[in-house]
């Protein structure tokens, strides 16, 4: 993949400190769902970062330190499995994106949420952007620190629930995991009320 000059932008307004929002694992299996909230310079740039989903591993990695480093503040925060079981994984993502912030060192006045619904941060303004992780330098960076975090959480995993490939799939659903848990059964972290069904190939 070739650099090229990034169409993200840096900021949505120019008044005030905005926090870039996103999660990462909505859609697995098992573990956790995992949110960071990114508070970036306004003249911020860098024309590698984009969508976590659009850069391969390496080139994730590399960002990691960048992000950290040339942020104003950071932070990453999950919501585990049986919490995500409790009060289903719309409103476990919110929380996660919530204790993101509240683990932030600078309070922010705005939230860029990725997505296209949010529950209310208390006192501070947020704004819902569809795709945003593909818009916005801060959603983008928080979507490379959600995802980093949780694929490593997963492989660390991995050691000790072997079998199911969270080392290659991070928990979602490939073929591999969903026949692992049918032969293998559920490990004590994978979200019960997830349904698991194979359909195969006629």
């Amino acid at each position: 993949m070739q650099n090229k000059v990034s169409e993200l932008l840096a900021f949505y307004s120019a008044d005030g400190v905005e926090a870039g929002l996103d999660e990462a694992g909505r859609g697995c299996l098992a573990g956790p769902v995992v949110a960071a909230a990114v508070i970036l310079p306004k003249d911020f740039y860098y024309p590698l970062l984009t969508d976590s989903k659009k850069l391969s591993s390496k080139q994730r990695d590399t960002l990691i330190d960048i992000i950290k480093n040339q942020s104003i503040a950071y932070a990453i925060a999950e919501v585990d499995h049986a919490k995500i079981d409790e009060i289903n994984i719309y409103k476990a993502s919110v929380l996660a994106m919530h204790r993101a912030v509240d683990q932030l060192p600078i309070r922010p006045d705005h939230l860029l949420v990725d997505g296209n619904r949010f529950i209310e941060y208390p006192f501070i303004a947020h704004t819902c952007i569809v795709k945003g992780d593909s818009k916005f330098f801060s959603i983008a960076a928080a979507s490379i620190l959600a995802k980093t975090y949780r694929d490593q959480w997963m492989k660390d995993a991995a050691k000790q629930f072997p079998g199911y490939g969270w080392e290659r799939n991070a928990g979602y659903p490939t073929i591999e995991h969903r026949k692992a848990v049918i032969q293998h059964g559920p490990t004590p972290i994978h979200r019960k009320t997830f349904r698991v069904e194979i359909k195969e190939k006629a």
